[in-house]
């Protein structure tokens, strides 16, 4: 199922592109928010939490709860349920509560 009406966003469906969950090669839409390419591709949990390691996904879909925190090309801690999709991305389960250092 493929989300195509966000709350906050407005988004039209832009060309296939692809872009890396994980190291696994995905499709997505140019443009669409990065959970909705993501959920359209059987993808439910976005990260787990840090403390209690209980799985967390597409919650809010407004940028302001922590559940889709994501690394998104070496950046961690990307909202990805506002974060429009791109050609190439690279998208990874980010673990624990991210390190900006890491990613300079």
């Amino acid at each position: 199922m493929r989300i195509t009406h966000h709350p906050i966003l407005e988004f039209q469906r832009g060309r296939k592109v692809r872009f890396t969950f994980d190291g696994r090669e995905m499709e997505g839409y140019e443009g669409e928010p990065i959970a909705a390419a993501l959920h359209a591709a059987g993808v439910r949990v976005l990260r787990h939490s840090p403390k209690l390691n209980r799985p967390r996904g597409f919650f809010c879909a407004i940028g302001n709860c922590s559940s889709c925190l994501m690394k998104v090309d070496g950046v961690p801690n990307v909202r990805v349920c506002v974060e429009r999709l791109r050609e190439g991305m690279q998208v990874q389960t980010q673990v624990g509560k991210g390190d900006l250092l890491e990613s300079v």
